[in-house]
Order: structure tokens, then C-alpha cells, then sequence
């Protein structure tokens, strides 16, 4: 599987762990006195409750990661969760959560080198990878509840580039990802806000695909999708669809088809 050629995807200028902070008390005041009974159609056969589990576990366990300064795959994913008996207490559980990840922060070093699954091999990138996770969990939460998610620019279009640069490396929990091939053939994501930092075009070759080079932006696309930063971010990560009316899309539609069918993170 390729990746991104020779491309420089240095994170932008985005705090992590303060957004993993901000993202998380929005989260909490969502969720806070509603039923957590109710589905999540973003994680289909989910409850607001396992979403909640689900998002607090992840924080707790890449914290452990963190304090462990791991230099290889962890063998293991037990960490001692300390959730609560009764649903009722779940909420201040998740905020708990985000001190525990901030904690870990506090003591580590984002520049130390440790093994990670994605392309970067630094601790900065667990803080990164937490933000979206939870930014991600926060919006469906929100969705299940009928609100609309306002996702910062500047955090969306990190949390796009933090996607397309990741998703190479995900076979091992996202197996279609290796379907994403073709012979040469473009797709372009398109921000229609803010200016000179929301394009990305990527390249579906033989061998696999990548982000393309320094000059992507005047190249000509087999498909291109445009919308908000915060739309896109939604859509690479499954929760709008390309045909959504929020969205506009031109090019080559069994593409755009094949991408989303094998791109699910």
C-alpha cells in the first residue's frame, strides 16, 4: 500500500490535547440527561451508553500507550476502566476520561519516538488520533439527537488530512481498505470555506493509493467532492453521503462509489 508521495503532512497548527479537552466537556454536555438508550445511527447497533464507553475506553487506553512509551504493537488491550455500575454516572465517567489523557500528556513528550499504526512514529501522534476519535464520537452523538455538529475549520481540515494520511496503514482493522485501487485514476475533496488549506486529491493506482504531490491542486480530477470543511470531515469518515445536499459532487460516480464502499475507518 502506498503513501503519501514525498508530501509533507506536518499536523497543522491545532493544539491536540487542548482539543481532546474541549472536544470531550462538548461530548459530556450532550449527552448529559438524555436517554442513553437511544441508537446511534453512525455506529449502527450502538446506544448513546456504548458510544460513551466506547469513546472513554479509547481515551483511557491510548493514555496507557502514552505512560508506557511503547516501541511496538501492544499485545494486550486491558486497561482498567473504572466505569461505573449504573449508566446515570457515565457522563462524568467520559470527563474523567479526558483528565486521565491529559495527565498522560502532561508527562509525555509529543516529539518521543513510539511505534504507531498510522504514519507518523511519535507520541504526537496518539494525542492526534484521540481528537478525532472523539471529535468523530461527540458529532454522533449529536446526530443521534437530531443537532446539527459545528466543527471548527481548522480542526476539520487537520481531521481530513489525519484520515487520508492514516488510512493507508488501516487494513488491520479496516480490511476493504485494501480495494482501493485502480489504474491511475483521481479523487479530489474540495473545502468551500476559508481558502488555501482544504484540497486534497488522491491518487488510486495498481498498487494502492496515496495523497499526490506538491502541484495536486492544478490537477484535473476523475472526481471531485466539495463542501465545508466540517461536511467533508463527515464524509470521509462515512457519517454524510456524497449525494447529501449539504455536498456537491462531479466525475466519475462508480468511483466515488468504489472509494466509499472500501474507505470505512
Amino acid at each position: 500500500m502506498k503513501t503519501s508521495d514525498s508530501v509533507d503532512h506536518t499536523p497543522a497548527l491545532v493544539d491536540h490535547r487542548a482539543a481532546v479537552a474541549a472536544e470531550t466537556a462538548r461530548f459530556v454536555t450532550t449527552v448529559r440527561g438524555t436517554d442513553l438508550a437511544t441508537p446511534v445511527p453512525g455506529c449502527p447497533g450502538w446506544t448513546l451508553a456504548d458510544l460513551i464507553r466506547h469513546t472513554g475506553s479509547v481515551q483511557r487506553w491510548f493514555a496507557t500507550l502514552l505512560r508506557a512509551r511503547i516501541q511496538e504493537p501492544p499485545r494486550s488491550r486491558e486497561v482498567d476502566l473504572h466505569l461505573p455500575d449504573q449508566q446515570d454516572g457515565y457522563a462524568n465517567w467520559l470527563a474523567e476520561s479526558a483528565t486521565v489523557a491529559a495527565d498522560a500528556f502532561a508527562a509525555t513528550d509529543p516529539n518521543l519516538p513510539m511505534w504507531a499504526w498510522g504514519a507518523d512514529q511519535h507520541a504526537r501522534f496518539w494525542a492526534r488520533r484521540m481528537l478525532f476519535e472523539t471529535l468523530l464520537h461527540r458529532a454522533d452523538a449529536e446526530l443521534a439527537l437530531g443537532l446539527r455538529p459545528a466543527i471548527d475549520r481548522a480542526v476539520a481540515v487537520d481531521g481530513i488530512d489525519e484520515f487520508l494520511v492514516n488510512l493507508p496503514f488501516a487494513a488491520f482493522f479496516a480490511p476493504h481498505v485494501v480495494n482501493l485501487r485502480a489504474p491511475d485514476r483521481t479523487i479530489r475533496f474540495r473545502a468551500t470555506d476559508g481558502d488555501g488549506d482544504g484540497d486534497w486529491l488522491v491518487r488510486l493506482r495498481p498498487d494502492g493509493f496515496a495523497l499526490a504531490t506538491a502541484g495536486a491542486e492544478a490537477a484535473t480530477a476523475d472526481a471531485t467532492v466539495r463542501g465545508t470543511a466540517g461536511d467533508l470531515l463527515l464524509l470521509v469518515y462515512g457519517r454524510l453521503h456524497h449525494d447529501d445536499a449539504v455536498l456537491s459532487h462531479e466525475g466519475d460516480e462508480d468511483l466515488l462509489a468504489h472509494w466509499f464502499a472500501n474507505s470505512a475507518f
